[in-house]
């Protein structure tokens, strides 16, 4: 693993996805991560980053889960497990959301999207085993969840995505469905490829403009060489990916968000809408209400590192002789040329600002509190100029 990532990549049982080979045929560095061969870098992940920020980046993510839940009052049944606004998610629109335990811990962060005759969650690689179990558990035998593993899932990232993919000549599947390209941020519509079909939203998790494209397994390789042979476009790996999320001010479940961790604590609270702070009816809503009222007593935190040396995860962060924290993602910022961080302190330290050190290989390193995201968001949103 490059020590530009803060992702874990030790698996024991390790699948090849549907474009295994393609990866390895373009030069792929292949590794273990989250039960699935995926690449980690081609040419390097400093290039890999700053030609996403700057063109397009195809990255292969399909080893997170896509279901689909149908039946009657889906959506009212899926909102006693999730704290976001579902019965309210128009169709054609895109959802960040939550799945909580009892005590209101995060068991994993998803995209929900109503597709008008169904709900399509996307949920991440390493929990999704767990997340199908725990909505068979709690969802009413009348609703019917379907994994869909015989697809694929592709993100395409970066200010000229847009470009790139118009000219694959996407056609909308359904009357009165915009143009790919008209498409704004957290918006989803299906499309043909010629006669294959694609369910497209306009997400990703990089901070930057971009698509996410699910597509069925058979065809995502020549779908993928359709993208990589435009001049905008490059395969990036994972180690890029999460180099962009983490300047993003996102957090990776599995490390910034786990059980052990809250909604509000984690500054997740915009997907919980007011009529569900106020109503609750959701698993753990009882925790999100009381820290709503209260506060939370930890906080996740940017950290602005100085110096060149990064800050890893499970570094302990100090207020004078004082543990106040851990990282939870760091390393250097390609778009910054500086060391950032994730982590979470106790709430009398997460302001702004505030200054701390981080130990690293022993020594301590001057850090302070910072606003996230680290690089500004680039999504394209309802009324700029595209």
């Amino acid at each position: 693993m490059s020590s530009d990532s803060s992702i874990d990549f030790i698996e024991p049982e390790t699948e090849a996805l549907p474009l295994d080979g393609w990866h390895r045929a373009r030069g792929g560095r292949m590794v273990a991560f989250a039960g699935y061969w995926l690449p980690i870098q081609y040419e390097g992940i400093l290039a890999e980053h700053l030609w996403t920020r700057e063109n397009a980046g195809l990255f292969d993510v399909s080893h997170m889960g896509q279901l689909k839940l149908s039946g009657e009052n889906v959506a009212a049944e899926l909102e006693k497990l999730l704290p976001g606004d579902i019965i309210g998610l128009a169709p054609g629109k895109v959802r960040y959301s939550l799945l909580l335990d009892e005590d209101g811990g995060i068991l994993d962060d998803l995209m929900v999207t109503n597709r008008g005759d169904h709900l399509f969650l996307i949920v991440n690689g390493a929990t999704k085993w767990d997340d199908i179990a725990h909505l068979r558990e709690h969802l009413p035998d009348e609703i019917v969840l379907n994994h869909l593993d015989e697809h694929a899932l592709l993100a395409l990232q970066g200010p000229k995505a847009a470009d790139a993919l118009v000219r694959l000549g996407l056609t909308p599947a359904m009357p009165g469905a915009p143009a790919v390209d008209a498409l704004s941020f957290m918006e989803a519509a299906p499309y043909h490829w010629g006669d294959r079909p694609l369910g497209v939203s306009r997400s990703g998790y990089t901070g930057e403009d971009g698509y996410e494209i699910s597509v069925r397994a058979e065809d995502v390789a020549v779908l993928a060489d359709a993208l990589c042979d435009q001049p905008e476009v490059k395969p990036i790996g994972l180690g890029a990916r999460d180099s962009l999320r983490l300047e993003a001010g996102l957090p990776l479940y599995g490390h910034d968000l786990h059980p052990g961790v809250s909604v509000i604590a984690a500054g997740l609270g915009f997907a919980v809408p007011k009529r569900r702070r106020l109503e609750g009816g959701f698993i753990g809503a009882d925790r999100v209400q009381q820290e709503l009222a209260e506060g939370a007593p930890t906080r996740r935190v940017g950290l602005a590192v100085e110096g060149r040396l990064p800050a890893r995860e499970g570094a302990v962060i100090y207020a004078g002789s004082s543990q106040v924290g851990t990282v939870t993602s760091g390393g250097f910022a390609p778009s910054l040329g500086a060391p950032i961080a994730m982590g979470w302190v106790d709430a009398a330290h997460a302001a702004p600002g505030t200054p701390l050190e981080i130990e690293v290989r022993g020594k301590r390193l001057a850090a302070t509190v910072a606003l996230m995201p680290f690089v500004p968001h680039r999504y394209v949103r309802k009324g700029t100029a595209q």
